[in-house]
């Protein structure tokens, strides 16, 4: 048993998003994915940098998805991808 369960799973789940975010690029679905993914490479930022910005989308959307109660909205995903680099406000946040 570890004595850092929360870090593990916290770790986990990042990695899960990760591997997400490549599978998306590499099979070109969605397409915003490898655009968004060649835009900011395009402007500076590293591969790492943006997998790390498009996983908090990913997480963002998943998040609301389980929130709502409602099926993965992948216009909202998509739209959220584009306008990377800028982040999702966290609707909790926000009030």
């Amino acid at each position: 048993m570890s004595e850092h369960p929360e870090a593990e799973d916290e770790a986990f789940a990042e990695a899960a998003l990760l591997q997400a975010i490549e599978n998306q690029i590499e099979a070109g679905e969605p397409a915003a994915a490898l655009a968004v993914l060649n835009k900011l490479s395009l402007v500076g930022y590293e591969r790492d940098e943006i997998l790390q910005m498009m996983a908090l989308v990913l997480a963002h959307e998943v998040k609301a998805m389980l929130a709502e109660d409602r099926p993965f909205d992948n216009t909202a995903y998509e739209q959220a991808l584009r306008a990377l680099p800028e982040l999702p406000e966290d609707p909790a946040e926000a009030e």
